[in-house]
């Protein structure tokens, strides 16, 4: 099979798993077994493009033509790479954590969300695949139609309401800002591929490329950056998986992979440098990394702490890819999968707390490490990951941030990231301090570990956090690639 035609097949199984899904619905344990095998054979199929890619191979379909210069065609660079392969790999573990999720706390239309899961799967894989602007804002706009019935899935008033805010601002965001920038790109440049050094010099003024990348920023709704966060707090009355799924593998992620590429292979860093037109971003970008922080650390609810730290992680790829330097955007590429991995990690362990205690409250976690240990334990590396601490994943992607906001005397940026590592300690810090060194209030009922397949889960994306750290040559590779503009 051919690398071209392996980047359709890999969008075709997700795909075809939400029919199987559906058809299976009946019969549970063939439900979760189509989706367990499509989730394994997606991330072979996504895995074997690895070595092409990593020697210089640039796949790609052929194109369908929508209008004259408007065409539907995939291609893979390195930061396709490293999105589809986190993605792909961490469906799988969410598949096994949502078997013992979805039972264990016995959610109603399971089959439904088996089915949403895996077409957000699907887009997921088509942001990554895209060759153009196009092609990507298709499956954008997939992702948040195919994720809204997550959302939703409680049907309760208060998801109904989160579903509204959730296509308001993301719906709203990327009609009006983005796809009028992509517009504006594809009539000024005449195309809209993704090029390595960009393909809008030349074609606006620097006054006009300001503007153009503002319309990008906001647009990416699922960015986060603010004021355009508001629909990933609430939509935390989504079960634990889809919050899982928002903030960690498909949703969130998608938004600043879109970012950063379109820094990269749209506007091109050193076009951006030299006009000079992303020095705003840096402030928006470190704004919101510090008043999300502020924001978490008045948070008891678990779920909603875990919200706002998302929204401030997410603007630290923003910050590090608008550095505009080969270091800084080594840095934001790493991230993506830092953070994929690190709140993850602490969204599973979300769960399995409520699934085993039904707790949901910061201020109700004393004791609890001595009675669920696997899971605060995977709990407490998520967290070190995320304030950037050895030897956990978010350690390396935060070391290029630093050592690129020195190389460019950035020297707001560099703050940004030491006060903010200090607020992650302060919000992350007492949950895991409170698990293992306070005692559990008087009478409270025994409990142990949540089900297995959700301490399963939950422990191997902690141990991918950590594996990061000590083997990091696969994503510094694709991202050193990305950095370098490989053709």
């Amino acid at each position: 099979m051919s690398p071209a035609t392996t980047l359709l097949v890999a969008i075709a199984i997700p795909a075809a798993a939400s029919v199987l899904i559906a058809l299976a619905g009946r019969k549970p344990n063939l439900r979760e077994a189509v989706t367990l095998c499509a989730a394994l054979a997606m991330f072979v199929a996504v895995a074997s493009l690895v070595p092409g890619v990593l020697g210089g191979g640039r796949p790609a379909t052929g194109a369908w033509s929508v209008l004259p210069g408007v065409e539907l065609r995939l291609a893979l660079e390195p930061l396709g790479m490293l999105f589809a392969l986190v993605a792909s790999f961490l469906w799988i573990v969410n598949s096994l954590y949502s078997i013992g999720y979805m039972r264990g706390n016995d959610e109603p239309r399971q089959t439904s969300y088996y089915v949403c899961f895996a077409i957000a799967l699907a887009a997921t894989l088509g942001i990554a695949f895209s060759a153009n602007l196009f092609t990507l804002f298709l499956f954008y706009e997939l992702l948040t139609l195919s994720t809204y019935p997550l959302v939703v899935h409680k049907q309760s008033p208060e998801a109904i309401r989160a579903g509204r805010v959730y296509l308001f601002v993301l719906l709203g965001s990327s009609i009006v800002l983005f796809l009028s920038a992509i517009v504006w790109v594809y009539l000024r440049a005449g195309t809209g591929d993704f090029q390595p050094g960009g393909i809008v010099s030349g074609a606006f003024s620097p006054g006009e490329t300001c503007l153009l990348l503002a319309l990008f920023a906001f647009g990416v709704g699922k960015a986060a950056l603010m004021p355009m966060h508001r629909w990933l707090p609430a939509a935390m009355v989504a079960p634990t998986p889809v919050s899982a799924l928002l903030h960690a593998v498909a949703v969130v992620k998608a938004g600043v992979f879109v970012v950063v590429k379109v820094i990269v292979y749209v506007f091109g860093v050193d076009h951006l440098s030299a006009v000079g037109a992303g020095d705003w971003l840096v402030y928006v970008a470190g704004g919101t990394v510090i008043i999300a922080s502020l924001i978490a650390l008045m948070q008891d609810n678990l779920k909603r702490r875990l919200a706002y730290s998302t929204v401030s992680q997410l603007s630290y790829v923003i910050l590090a890819a608008i550095l505009l330097t080969p270091l800084s955007v080594i840095g934001a590429a790493l991230h993506i999968a830092a953070h994929a991995f690190g709140k993850i990690t602490l969204f599973f362990a979300a769960g399995s707390i409520y699934t085993a205690s039904h707790k949901t409250e910061v201020s109700q976690l004393d004791g609890i490490g001595w009675r669920m240990p696997w899971t605060m334990g995977a709990f407490a590396v998520g967290a070190l990951s995320m304030i950037g601490v050895p030897p956990t994943a978010g350690f390396v992607s935060k070391w290029f941030m630093v050592s690129a906001a020195f190389d460019t005397k950035q020297y707001f940026a560099l703050a940004v990231i030491l006060v903010s590592t200090l607020l992650n300690a302060a919000y992350f810090g007492p949950i895991v301090y409170a698990a293992f060194f306070r005692r559990a209030p008087e009478g409270e009922p025994a409990h142990g570990e949540a089900p297995w397949p959700i301490v399963v889960a939950l422990t191997v994306t902690a141990l991918g956090s950590i594996t990061i750290f000590l083997a990091p040559d696969l994503p510094l590779a694709l991202a050193r690639q990305l950095a370098g503009g490989a053709p």
